[in-house]
């Protein structure tokens, strides 16, 4: 929403979770609040309380890059969340909206032996293949991965690791959408309804979908160690193709290969 306090929740919610010892402090007096006292991430930052507290009370929602920065020092963010404080603080521009050009489903296709899809900054799955689906059903065309990962129970027995993934999807979902995007904040909405969701999305941890290994316990073919490929569409930079690929020889090769042969008789 166009009024939402949104740099200031942030600035609150990562006070919070520091403790004056994770930033070489000394805690003094009665403590009443989680984490770091206003004035205390105030003086680590170099600005003042009251210009911190006119931050938080969204009465001043346009700080300069350099308290940003100071800001990020103190809280002792990552480069991916600094980049998400740095947006909240720029004014919001009107959303893209771009269509997604058939030759990236073409090339989807091409990629028979290679489970990939597209989302968008959301999260929904714009396109996929015939053997993403077949990875799951959640990257199917339509689907939101957010919302299968915590309102479908086949996606929680898909990954073994799922409280590491769902927290990832969490942190992608949170850097890739425009936070008062009026479709985002419905998504959240429901999703709210569960815990684990809540405990994370009031992290503020934000953080794109990046190339890394993922784990499958696939109710057919079985277990799978997957190497996650992320690539932006030229063009559409808010449209991600996501590719999995197995190593050469292994196992996983050998299972997404009946994996793919089963997804062909299916057609």
């Amino acid at each position: 929403m166009a009024d939402a306090n949104l740099l200031g929740e942030f600035l609150k919610a990562r006070r919070a979770l520091l403790l004056p010892g994770d930033v070489g402090l000394v805690p003094y007096g009665r403590r009443r609040v989680a984490g770091l006292r206003r004035d205390e991430l105030a003086r680590l930052a170099g600005v003042s309380t009251h210009y911190l507290t006119r931050l938080e009370q969204g009465r001043d929602r346009r700080p300069s890059p350099q308290v940003l920065d100071a800001l990020a020092r103190a809280l002792r963010l990552d480069a991916d969340t600094t980049a998400h404080l740095h947006a909240l603080a720029r004014p919001a521009g009107p959303a893209a909206r771009r269509p997604l050009d058939p030759a990236v489903q073409r090339l989807l296709d091409d990629w028979a032996g290679t489970p990939a899809y597209v989302r968008g900054p959301r999260l929904d799955v714009l396109a996929s293949n015939r053997l993403a689906t077949a990875l799951s059903p959640m990257y199917a065309p339509g689907h939101n991965l957010a919302h299968d990962m915590f309102h479908e129970p086949a996606v929680r027995k898909l990954f073994p690791d799922w409280a590491d993934v769902a927290a990832r999807t969490v942190a992608a979902l949170r850097a890739g959408a425009d936070a008062g995007d009026p479709e985002l904040i419905s998504l959240v909405g429901d999703l709210s309804a569960d815990p684990d969701f809540r405990r994370w999305w009031a992290r503020h941890d934000a953080r794109p979908s990046r190339d890394e290994t993922k784990h499958f316990h696939h109710p057919v073919v079985g277990p799978l160690t997957l190497r996650r490929q992320a690539l932006a569409v030229a063009g559409a930079e808010e449209q991600v193709i996501i590719a999995y690929q197995a190593e050469p020889g292994s196992l996983s090769a050998a299972a997404l290969a009946r994996l793919a042969a089963l997804a062909g008789h299916r057609i």
